[in-house]
């Protein structure tokens, strides 16, 4: 099954994000940090935009420093509406 079939779901597309895990010191949790670019409105210079995501890792498997796919999913608890879709590279 390709990303895209993944990605999907009976409803719509599931929003899919990738970045780097900053914590692991909760169980089956992690946080995950974003950073996305987006153009200044005045000065129309690129600027980095970071955010944090708390995902759910069932299996404790991710370190700090690993590159992550984390994807949608339903309300896991008071902040996590994310989960672990695949470590895309591990830290060394």
């Amino acid at each position: 099954m390709s990303e895209q079939q993944e990605a999907k779901s009976a409803r719509g597309l599931v929003k899919s994000r990738e970045g780097y895990v900053t914590s692991n010191k909760m169980d089956k949790s992690i946080v995950v940090q974003v950073a996305t670019k987006v153009r200044h409105p005045r000065y129309k210079k690129f600027v980095t935009r970071t955010k944090k995501y708390h995902a759910h890792d069932e299996q404790n498997s991710c370190q700090i420093g690993d590159r992550v796919r984390i994807i949608e999913s339903r309300p896991l608890s008071k902040t996590k509406r994310w989960r672990l879709q695949e470590i895309v590279e591990r830290a060394v």
